[in-house]
């Protein structure tokens, strides 16, 4: 499986709101750095941020996604239900990093749409 078939077949898991099935493709110290917000350090501190942000699984679609080495950049928009059920929409560019065939860390950019 290439860096793409793995970050596509993990968003899979997203859709259908299995965030374990997700997490089975990280790697057990992954970081996730949303830049400008937070950074989360291990699947457990991942797992938990998602299970209290996608309230509901979110709509991922990507429109690109470029590859060098073992790194991913991907690009596209993500609708997420927020605490008053209200689906909002945001554009992102995800640069992952993987390592021995899992997802090791994100720098996440994310940006509302209504911008």
């Amino acid at each position: 499986m290439n860096n793409k078939d793995i970050l596509l077949a993990a968003n899979q898991q997203i859709s259908k709101g299995n965030y374990d099935g997700f997490l089975d493709y990280c790697a057990e110290d992954t970081t996730w750095n949303f830049i400008g917000e937070q950074l989360l350090v291990g699947k457990a501190e991942v797992g938990a941020y998602m299970k209290a942000t996608y309230l509901e699984p979110p709509k991922v679609a990507v429109d690109h996604l470029i590859t060098e080495g073992d790194f991913l950049v991907a690009y596209g928009t993500i609708e997420m239900v927020n605490a008053e059920g209200i689906w909002m929409a945001y554009n992102y560019c995800d640069v992952w990093q993987l390592s021995e065939g899992k997802l090791a860390s994100l720098k996440a950019y994310v940006v509302p749409q209504n911008l």
